[in-house]
């Protein structure tokens, strides 16, 4: 009997139509399940905010697949005999783009020459470059490496630190030594009770005058009312793709405060961002069917 697998989309029954032993079965989240929801034993879910009234409904659930490599959401609602799988690697790449051309963007003033486009001014002047920084990345999984791969051909001096150290990796209790010495700090960690809120005052404090914050991992690994009050300084500059709250309420001040690039929580959304989760989706569904455990299970926080 196949693995009945429930999808959201026809792209999902595409890319699981391709793996032996699996049948995709799609769903519609909000309305009625089809029949073989009740021998589903996976779910590729929609919106968490429909997982309670789901998940009741689904009696030989084994296995949730995500399509997103953040679980924070779906962790305080998994019953606790359901494996947890999440779509680490698949994002990795669009996100260290995302942080490079953040960063490209901020040394060359691209902000600067574009007003001065829409201005018909001609202000030709020297700009800093990305080159010879020094790069701290906070988070060595897939999405730090991606990061690291892609600024080392600019001459950038990268150092990476995870929640322990190893081999090539600092360990988080060095950052208040690292933070000082580098020019660059990248966010890059999954949201949990250690990493929320960790950018707090002293953290923003310790680091270098003129440094650049960049946030990717989620908003709330920063304290909101810390980090405005730093950046209104002038003291350091920050490219922030996620904020909290998100969104971002009209008046806040993080939209005007000098200094500071925003985008809206977009830079793992790049073209063929759903190909490239489904086929991390595809592989870890296809392990479980063939009775391995998923390489990218949740295990307590993350």
């Amino acid at each position: 009997m196949p693995l009945i697998v429930l999808v959201p989309d026809e792209d999902g029954v595409t890319a699981l139509s391709r793996v032996p032993g699996v049948k995709p079965v799609r769903y519609t989240p909000g309305s009625a399940l089809p029949p073989e929801a009740v021998e589903a034993e996976v779910l590729v879910p929609g919106p968490v905010r429909s997982a309670p009234e789901l998940l009741p409904k689904l009696p030989k659930l084994k296995l949730i697949q995500l399509l997103s490599a953040g679980a924070e959401d779906w962790i305080p609602v998994v019953p606790s005999d359901v494996l947890l799988s999440t779509c680490r690697g698949a994002h990795g790449g669009a996100t260290a783009e995302w942080v490079v051309a953040a960063l490209l963007s901020t040394y060359r003033e691209l902000g600067r020459f574009g007003a001065d486009q829409a201005a018909r001014v001609w202000n030709r002047h020297s700009t800093d470059t990305l080159q010879e920084k020094r790069v701290l990345i906070v988070g060595a999984g897939d999405l730090g490496r991606q990061l690291r791969r892609r600024l080392e051909p600019f001459d950038t001096h990268v150092t990476m630190v995870g929640l322990t150290a190893r081999e090539g990796v600092s360990g988080v209790d060095e950052l208040p030594e690292l933070l000082p010495q580098h020019d660059v700090v990248v966010l890059m960690v999954p949201l949990t009770s250690r990493t929320r809120g960790m950018v707090d005052a002293a953290f923003l404090a310790s680091m270098r005058d003129g440094a650049v914050l960049v946030n990717v991992a989620r908003g709330a690994v920063a304290d909101t009312d810390a980090l405005v009050a730093e950046l209104a300084t002038g003291r350091l500059r920050a490219a922030l793709d996620v904020v909290d709250p998100e969104p971002l309420p009209p008046d806040h001040p993080l939209w005007t405060i000098p200094g500071v690039l925003l985008t809206p929580h977009v830079a793992g959304s790049a073209r063929g961002s759903r190909a490239r989760s489904y086929a991390v989706a595809a592989t870890e569904i296809g392990r479980y069917a063939s009775g391995e455990l998923p390489d990218n299970l949740v295990h307590g926080e993350y």
